[in-house]
């Protein structure tokens, strides 16, 4: 069949794809009548839905938090590691220091025995013992200063506050050491100190030092008896205390007991008297420039007649001891030492009581007195005389010091 005998197929099929077109289109219109929508993306399909600013920022910010969080933690545990760290470098490097200070002060103590043994400079006994024994802890030790002319001044000390004999060594047992502190003469083995040596052997009670004695050399004898001291006992504190001072030696050990856990005491009457630049007049400063115009006053220092330092303090002055410089006054010259040390100064006026009537009416009331002496004389005027009636008035009494416990 030819397409001529079916004329009419080709022109219906024409017409019928018209006809699909305009009925594809007006499907379309229609849809988009009753739907009013267009092909778009949902809007409200949070799912899928981008961010906005304002929601970005907040993602921003909480994010920045747990970061800044976690940031805050970890830098506290680093700083808690590192704190941990310098906790124990700084305890190993507290005990070495102990250690080298330990070991400084058995050299310091070697070395002056050997000086003192090239010189031919008297020995004390104390010393040549503690070469052979082990050193015990004691609570203090009390050096009194005294000079080749104050033998009765040493006599009547031994006849009032200081133990003699037997109990002097039971004193000994109770931690407390006393001497007598005196150098050698310019001529060593002359008069003056073969007199020393009889007195010593009778009594037993002197530290021999290896000093040239001399009144303007207090500020040296100074440094060379803590020095000594420290190498050869070791005590909680070291005293210096002026052969013309009444002492009660309970009270004594009682007011140092209430220092004894402290580092670095310094203990005495402070004062701070006025720097006297005239020649000629007593206690003058020949290096008065130094303390600034005239007029100034020194620094605060315990006054001479007696003081306490604890045994960090002695220690210092017996390894540093080369260095020190020492002024004209040897209250001057401890304090000046210590002036820039980490060092507690403790002003206690009991250690500086007047001789009766005040120190008398101190006891009656209950504050029983350290020391008692007599500012106009730096000691107690007359002291070889006076001392006993000091020492009735003013005593502690002897049971005191067999009963206390320090």
């Amino acid at each position: 069949m030819t397409w001529k005998s079916r004329g009419e197929f080709p022109s219906r099929s024409v017409i019928s794809q018209r006809w699909a077109l305009f009925l594809c289109l007006g499907s379309f219109c229609a849809g988009m009548l009753f739907t009013t929508r267009i092909w778009t993306i949902p809007e409200n399909n949070k799912g899928l839905a981008r961010p906005t600013a304002a929601e970005a920022d907040k993602l921003n910010v909480v994010s920045e938090g747990c970061n800044s969080r976690i940031m805050q933690e970890l830098e506290m545990k680093r700083d808690k590691d590192i704190y941990g760290e310098v906790y124990k470098s700084h305890n190993s490097i507290q005990t070495l220091d102990k250690t080298i200070s330990n070991l400084e002060m058995e050299l310091a103590a070697a070395r002056a025995t050997q000086e003192s043994l090239r010189s031919g400079a008297p020995v004390s006994d104390d010393i040549r013992m503690s070469e052979s024994s082990g050193k015990r802890k004691y609570l203090m030790v009390i050096g009194i200063n005294t000079a080749f002319s104050s033998r009765k001044r040493r006599d009547s000390v031994r006849a009032t506050w200081m133990p003699q004999g037997e109990k002097r060594k039971k004193l000994e047992e109770k931690g407390i050491i006393i001497r007598f502190v005196i150098g050698h003469s310019a001529t060593s083995g002359g008069i003056l100190d073969r007199a020393i040596e009889a007195e010593d052997r009778k009594h037993g009670d002197f530290l021999r030092l290896n000093h040239v004695e001399g009144y303007l050399e207090l500020s040296a004898k100074t440094k060379t008896y803590f020095a000594t001291a420290v190498n050869l006992w070791d005590a909680d504190f070291y005293v210096k205390v002026d052969d013309d001072v009444h002492v009660n030696i309970a009270t004594l050990g009682e007011t140092l007991v209430r220092h004894r856990s402290k580092p670095r005491i310094y203990i005495g009457c402070m004062k701070s008297g006025p720097v006297l630049s005239q020649k000629g007049v007593r206690y003058h400063e020949p290096e008065y420039w130094k303390f600034g115009e005239a007029g100034n006053k020194y620094f605060r220092h315990a006054t001479g007649q007696l003081y306490a330092i604890s045994n960090d303090l002695a220690t210092y002055i017996s390894i540093n001891q080369d260095v020190l410089h020492k002024y004209a006054n040897e209250d001057v010259s401890l304090g000046s030492w210590f002036i820039g040390l980490d060092a507690e100064h403790i002003d206690d006026r009991r250690l500086c009581c007047g001789t009766p009537p005040d120190c008398e009416w101190k006891a009656q009331a209950g504050n029983i007195c350290v020391a008692s002496f007599d500012w106009s004389c730096s000691g107690i005027c007359r002291s070889a005389e006076r001392i006993k009636e000091v020492h009735r008035r003013c005593g502690e009494g002897e049971n005191a010091l067999w009963s206390a416990s320090f």
